[in-house]
């Protein structure tokens, strides 16, 4: 089954889903997810969630162009990743990639495979942002909040206070206050 998905930024951009939506029925598209959302709320793009729910092996997911599915090529890699786990392939009508094929293949494990340069230098600078800001003594790691107010928390519980209101007390979380009282249990005191 070939399942389409439409997506505009903003609302008035009725023109261009209207498009989508005439390019993904002429490809054969027999079920089509449309929403009006921005791609960086991937939280609140139910429809593509659903699109990709409603996908069964064998499927082909349509979008008439890249930019309407993905917000970026990691996260393009992250959605191929769930179809390929799916046995459903892409297809993106603009460039005329068919991950069913061979070359379509290909061309999403190139850009796959860019992406993941990409984030390697990324992360291979930041080290080294990190290491000479270390070196100058301008870096020094995120305080450790909760350590900190270890023995406020040991005096709160012994006076029997939950561990839900030490921590709210004392604005750390409640996982840091049972690590605490675990670590104190363990040493005896």
């Amino acid at each position: 089954m070939l399942i389409g998905y439409a997506r505009t930024s903003t609302l008035d951009q009725k023109a261009g889903l209207e498009a989508q939506e005439r390019d993904l029925a002429t490809a054969g598209c027999e079920r089509v997810f449309v929403e009006q959302v921005s791609s960086v709320d991937v939280a609140k793009r139910e429809k593509l969630a659903e699109a990709l729910l409603f996908a069964r092996q064998g499927d082909t997911l349509v979008v008439t162009k890249l930019d309407r599915l993905a917000r970026s090529v990691a996260h393009l890699v992250d959605l191929l990743g769930q179809l390929e786990a799916k046995g459903v392939a892409l297809r993106i009508l603009a460039m005329g990639i068919d991950t069913a094929t061979p070359t379509g293949k290909l061309m999403l494990t190139i850009l796959g495979g860019v992406a993941e340069f990409e984030r390697e230098i990324m992360l291979e600078r930041q080290r080294e942002g990190i290491a000479k800001a270390k070196a100058e003594g301008k870096y020094k790691g995120r305080a450790p909040t909760a350590r900190a107010k270890a023995d406020d928390v040991v005096k709160l519980h012994r006076e029997g206070i939950g561990g839900t209101e030490i921590a709210k007390r004392l604005g750390i979380g409640r996982a840091s206050v049972y690590r605490i009282l675990d670590d104190v249990q363990g040493e005896g005191v």
